[in-house]
This record gives structure tokens, sequence and C-alpha cells, in this order.
């Protein structure tokens, strides 16, 4: 409770505004203000100052939220169990360490050097004190050094038992993806995590570190994660983990007989699907290179039909059959098996990449136009066949085209090389024939060709985690900053759990009728503020929450509050 302090200094008396909680245990003082001098004193007290002083205004709403939303999980008290205090160590638990780390990430993400001043701008000291100078780098270090990779995994998979307890996911279809997170770690330091790779952000000329993410496709939330070197390809990680993944995921208690895991076609291999195959409940749904397969995808839409999808019987209620995707469904032996084969086909991509081809195509011949010319000029460096049909490919190789779509052609004259070209009218009905065309390949032959093609596409929920953790508020997990391989895990693992808490608020909202983005949930929550303040003539300083606004209320009556016209919040008892 807040109260006055008086303290004299050279026989003068100053006043003071101090708050007392209990961290670890102990009373100890978690804020204190300087109100005035003597004459400011008696101007409070005589009612000469405005009518009501505000001493401090915190954030309170998100952080709050943050913390509610861990409060039947304990992320603290599962790691303290299993990396519990030592007999002399002092501060906060390894597993406090955690848990402030995943609320700042939850809210707007800092350095572990930022932390502490950033939680001294907001309420943490009324919704979970802690003592602030504890929360350094070093400290951080320190207690994350206490942490191994046994440990981290036990600590995740006691997590994701918490989550699927409070939660209930249904296992029955799982998607599965990887990303990557580049780091500024110096070529030499040691890691066997921080490779150089084929960065998703483009920076290939910095080390990164992967994660696989497996996500319910229901409820979108994550159950189950995994870390591994920046230069591993996503099908040998997803060989590696299968066994763990599928082992964790088979033992939820909603998990049904038959699984079916959604993976991308990066993740394409021989040994994974004899793998699948293998397993008496794993069923797979993947996609294909239209690449490796260009006669399929070029067949004529003739042999289409629209999808049933919840997607087409919307567009087909708004009178707009034109645009509803379209399916062509076949069989094939993939990988050693018959499987069933999806082509679908987008009129909306399909234009799109109708519009980039023929744009490409037209820089294709203003080039070769420009190149015959200075064939035809003789111009220095363009004498040699080999070295003009180079620069011709060069040029193709930087808009992705295939140089074969212009047939080039050489010859010798009294007066030197000439040059003619023309189109190759075959592959370039061919390439236009497979635009707006994707792959769908399948062990779940009983399917409906509407569930598997909605299966498919419901691989942009795992994208959309992984989008949350790249945000640069919210979770922040690129660029990694640690330089140690158990640092590099304890962050990730903090950013897995700051996305599955953020994912669990978006379902309690949605469970109470309001659907709204996280983004938009906890932008609006940091706006309301805890305000410590003194009204005229009044001898207690006192604490109470701005008015919330309707959005922000909302939130709070989802969770079961509400704030009581004297700015008290009021919730469930017990």
């Amino acid at each position: 409770m807040a109260h006055f302090h008086i303290k004299t200094k050279k026989g003068r008396p100053y006043l003071y505004v101090r708050e007392i909680a209990r961290v670890d245990g102990k009373p100890k003082v978690i804020s204190q203000i300087y109100i005035g001098s003597p004459e400011k004193v008696a101007g409070l007290l005589g009612g000469k100052e405005a009518d009501v002083l505000s001493l401090k205004v915190e954030e309170f709403g998100s952080l709050w939220l943050a913390y509610q939303i861990d409060r039947d999980i304990d992320l603290c008290g599962i790691v303290d169990n299993v990396v519990p205090k030592a007999e002399r160590e002092t501060g906060p638990s390894v597993g406090e360490y955690f848990l402030y780390c995943v609320l700042n990430r939850m809210v707007q993400a800092v350095s572990k050097n930022k932390l502490a001043d950033w939680f001294r701008k907001t309420a943490i000291q009324h919704i979970r004190p802690v003592e602030l100078d504890e929360l350094t780098s070093k400290r951080y270090w320190e207690k994350w050094e206490r942490v191994n990779e046994t440990d981290l995994h036990t600590i995740a998979h006691k997590f994701f038992e918490r989550i699927c307890q409070a939660e209930a996911p249904a296992a029955d279809c799982l998607l599965f993806d990887t990303t990557n997170y580049y780091t500024y770690m110096a070529s030499q330091t040691e890691s066997q995590l921080a490779r150089r790779g084929k960065n998703k952000a483009g920076k290939h000329h910095l080390r990164q570190i992967g994660l696989g993410l497996l996500v319910a496709r229901d409820s979108r939330l994550p159950l189950y994660y995994s870390v591994y070197p920046g230069n591993i390809h996503d099908s040998k990680h997803f060989e590696a983990v299968m066994d763990d993944m599928f082992g964790v995921v088979c033992g939820l208690n909603k998990t049904k007989e038959r699984l079916t895991v959604v993976i991308d076609k990066g993740m394409n291999a021989d040994d994974n699907y004899a793998w699948i195959d293998g397993h008496p409940r794993i069923h797979f749904i993947t996609s294909y290179s239209t690449y490796f397969a260009q006669d399929l995808a070029a067949t004529p839409l003739d042999r289409f039909e629209p999808a049933d999808t919840a997607e087409n019987r919307r567009l087909l209620e708004e009178g707009r059959s034109d645009e509803c995707l379209l399916a062509f469904r076949t069989k094939g032996e993939y990988w050693g098996k018959e499987r069933t084969v999806i082509v679908t086909h987008n009129p909306a991509s399909a234009r799109k990449q109708a519009y980039t081809f023929a744009d490409k195509l037209e820089a294709m011949r203003q080039e070769l136009l420009a190149i015959r010319a200075k064939v035809r000029d003789h111009a220095p460096h363009w004498r040699n066949e080999e070295a003009v049909r180079e620069r011709y490919v060069r040029f193709c190789e930087q808009l992705h085209m295939a140089p074969q779509l212009y047939e080039l052609e050489f010859s010798q004259s009294p007066d030197g090389l000439a040059l003619t070209f023309r189109k190759n009218v075959y592959l370039v009905s061919r390439k236009q024939a497979m635009f707006g065309k994707n792959i769908i390949i399948t062990d779940n032959t009983d399917w409906p060709t509407g569930d598997i093609i909605e299966a498919s596409l419901a691989r942009w929920q795992v994208e959309d985690r992984f989008r949350l953790s790249k945000d640069n508020d919210l979770v922040g997990t690129s660029p990694v900053r640690h330089w140690t391989d158990s640092k590099i895990r304890c962050h990730l693992f903090t950013c897995v759990v700051a996305m599955t808490y953020l994912r669990r608020i978006e379902l309690k909202m949605a469970a109470a009728g309001r659907k709204r983005s996280i983004e938009e949930v906890m932008d609006d929550m940091r706006h309301l503020h805890y305000v410590l303040r003194v009204k005229k003539g009044s001898r207690t300083p006192e604490r109470r929450l701005e008015t919330p606004s309707k959005t922000q209320s909302e939130v709070l009556s989802a969770f079961g509050y509400h704030v009581d016209e004297s700015g008290v919040l009021q919730g469930p008892v017990g």
C-alpha cells in the first residue's frame, strides 16, 4: 500500500510516497517518489495544489494480461521443479528469470540489458513483485548457465503437457514447418547451432539457427518445437525429430488413433516417408514441386472442377464462381507407393503469374533486340558467340527465367557474327499452362478432395506463428543476440512460450465472442495504465486504474474481470 514518508535532511522535512511489497518473502520498498519541499507539502495538505496530482503512471494492462495467461500453467514452477534453487543461491529463481523474460516478450521485446529499465516503467511490482536490480544480462547469463540441454527438453515437455491439459487441443491433424533466425555472431565464435545456410530473411551471409514447430490445426497452438543447426536441410531435420515429435503427440489426451501431419515440400525425402509408412498411426499431406511434375502441372483446365471447400462455398454464395479454387484428382507412385494426388488451380494466382511472366518475357525480348543490335554493329566484346550467349543467360538468371524460352541462332557471314532469335512457342504455352497450379500428395486415400485441400492450405497457421515470432515488439526472436548454444536454446524456448501464450489470449477472446488479432489486443491493453496519485487535501496517496475503454473492458471481461468506479480491478473470487 502507498503511504507518505517524511525524510529529514539538514533539519528540513521532505515528503516522499513509498510503496512496500513482499519480494522473496521479505518486505521491500518497491517504489519511492519524491513529492517536494515543506512548502509543497503544506500546499497539498492545505488544498492549494491541483485537485489531483498524478505521481506515477505505469503500463499495466498488457503485462497483467500476459501474467494472467501464465497462472494456470505456472512456467516458473515447471522450471524450478527441474532446476531448483541452489543452497546458497540468492535473488530470483531460474524459473522467475524465464517468466520475466517471457512476460517482456509478450508485450515489448527488449534485450536483457534493457529488461530492468523496461520493467521500471510498468506496474510489475503490483502484478508480480521482483528485485529489478537482479534482472541484468549478467545474472541471466549466470542463471541460464545452470540449464543444460536435457533440463530444457524436460521443461519444454512439461510445459506442453500443461498447455494440452489447459486447452485440450485436438491433435488429429498437425502442421509442421521450419524457419530460421539470423544472428550477428562472429565467424570465429564456436557454435554448433549458429551456421550459415539459406536464410529466409535473405541474410545468407550471417550465421543462423533453425527452428521446427508443430502446431495443432484446430487451435494453432504449438505442441512441440525443436532447435537445430542453421546449415541442416529441412528434410534432414524432420527425419531427426520424427521419433521424439510423434512420441510426444501420441501421448496427448485428445489424440485420435489416426494422426495426419501436414508438411511442406522441403521435408520430402524417401527416408521420411518410409518412416511414416512404417508407423501404424501417422499419415501425411505434403506439397510437391511442379518443376518435378511438369506434365501433371500442365493438365488442361477442362479436367478440373470446383473443390468443395469453405472458401469456395462462400465465393459461390457471393456469385464469384470464376474465383473458385479448381481441383483435379488422380493417383501416382511417389516414394515407393501409390498415393492420392491432387492438382489445384487458383485463378487469382494464375493471373498474377501470367502478368509477371508476360512482363519478364517482354524484358527478355527487349534485351535480345539490344544484343542483336550490338552483334550486328560488331561492337567490342560482342563478336564471340559463347560470350554473347553467356551474357544472355546471365540476364535470364537475374529475371529467374529459363533462357530456353527464346531460341538463339548464330551464323557467320563475311561481315562477321550474326544473331537471330525466336520465341519457343511450345515451352511458353507449357509454362503458361502451369500458372496457378499446385500439387498435393497424401496417403489419406479415403479423405474427400476438399478436406485434403483445406488441410494443405492450413500450413499458413504455422507460418503465422513464425511471422509473429519475427515481430519487432511481440516475441522478437530475431536477431538472436546470444552467443553460446545453451543460451540460444533458452532464448528460443522463451520465444516459443511467448508465442503459445499469445495464441492462448486470442483463443480466450474468441471464446468470449471477440475475434481480434493479438497485435491489436496487446497494443490496446498497453494503454491501460496504473496511476499513483494524491487528491487535494488527502493525507493518503492512492493507486487506481484508468477508466478502461470499451475494447479494453471487453478484454478484461473475457478473463472475468472489470474495473469498478473507484478504479479497482475486480475479478473472480479465489
